[in-house]
């Protein structure tokens, strides 16, 4: 008789618009660096949306999906340990990651994306992948890598204390940018084409600076722009507009990703000596940014938190999730 594999419930994107919660084999004993971890929760993103809408340029199908992940170790001195995990797998030796730039890895690999994700019971990851989360819950640790994108833009910019800074995208991405870009002391604006996302960024996270993205922002007391702009929507528009809001000696910080070109006046660049800066993914330090400011009470995982939802209940709700995306903060899923 042959050996019988263990098996684990997992939540796979068969295809574009076809979700399952399958069969997936329990995976065996780590290799050297590595180590298992129970997963504890999985939270949905605009990740997760595009790929089940087939829009996810980097994915082969089938894939288990998942990569804003909390878990508990299972084994070794560490066992029992609440963890965060980092899901940006980068190979350690390229010029990127020898200038502790792990994030701009040259092979990066992403749970979820280019390799199977978190959604299930059970992973393995590098040693050096995993956070301790003190002090958090495993919801709490779920919600720290969409956090720590904006973070980790908020750290890329020139900004500081009374400078004017201006988010497009109040979306979940926007959100983590506003609320860490706040905690420098700067003068938060955001704008977003929804109503309902610059509601939820007035009435339960307090910022006042709410602009609908068809006004005309720059006038008046606004007319010499923002020291920083934000981009979180994944526009070309939205971003090619943003260049003509940046003040004078101001900078541009893009987080979103599109695959079309973008264009902008060579002449109004240098004008105003504008400094165009990319944000990849994140770093340890803006996972600890994230976890110290949980701690503190500077961000409210309850006020993002929109859902929490069993993985068998998900092919169901999956569907309506990426239509009713506009309402969302952040669900999470649990395994």
């Amino acid at each position: 008789m042959g050996l019988v594999t263990e098996t684990m419930a997992s939540g796979v994107c068969e295809a574009p618009g076809r979700f399952t919660v399958s069969e997936r084999p329990v995976p065996g004993p780590a290799p050297d660096g590595w180590v298992t971890v129970d997963i504890g929760a999985v939270g949905l993103c605009g990740t997760d949306y595009h790929i089940y809408e087939g829009k996810h340029p980097y994915l082969d199908y089938p894939r288990v999906i998942g990569h804003e992940l909390s878990g508990t170790i299972t084994s070794g001195a560490d066992a029992g340990q609440l963890v965060v995990v980092n899901p940006y797998i980068s190979c350690g030796h390229c010029r990127a990651c020898n200038k502790g730039r792990p994030n701009c890895c040259a092979s990066l690999e992403v749970l979820g994306v280019h390799r199977d994700g978190g959604m299930c019971r059970t992973i393995t990851v590098p040693r050096g992948n995993l956070y301790a989360a003190d002090g958090l819950d495993a919801h709490q640790a779920a919600m720290v890598e969409f956090l720590s994108i904006g973070a980790h833009g908020v750290s890329r910019a020139p900004i500081g204390p009374g400078d004017r800074v201006l988010v497009t995208g109040a979306g979940p991405i926007g959100l983590g940018v506003a609320l860490f870009a706040r905690m420098t002391g700067a003068e938060v604006h955001l704008t977003d084409t929804s109503d309902r996302r610059l509601q939820f960024a007035g009435t339960r996270l307090g910022f006042s600076n709410l602009h609908r993205a068809e006004d005309k922002i720059v006038t008046g007391a606004l007319s010499d722009g923002f020291d920083v702009v934000f981009d979180a929507t994944g526009s070309v528009r939205a971003i090619e507009r943003g260049f003509s809001m940046v003040a004078q000696g101001g900078a541009t910080v893009l987080l979103s990703v599109v695959k079309d070109e973008i264009r902008f006046s060579d002449a109004e660049f240098h004008r105003r000596e504008t400094q165009i800066i990319g944000s990849r993914n994140a770093l340890k330090r803006d996972f600890d940014a994230v976890m110290e400011a949980m701690r503190t009470g500077e961000i409210s995982t309850d006020t993002l938190l929109s859902e929490v939802i069993p993985l068998g209940d998900l092919p169901k709700r999956l569907p309506e999730l990426v239509q009713s995306r506009e309402d969302i903060v952040k669900v999470l899923v649990t395994p």
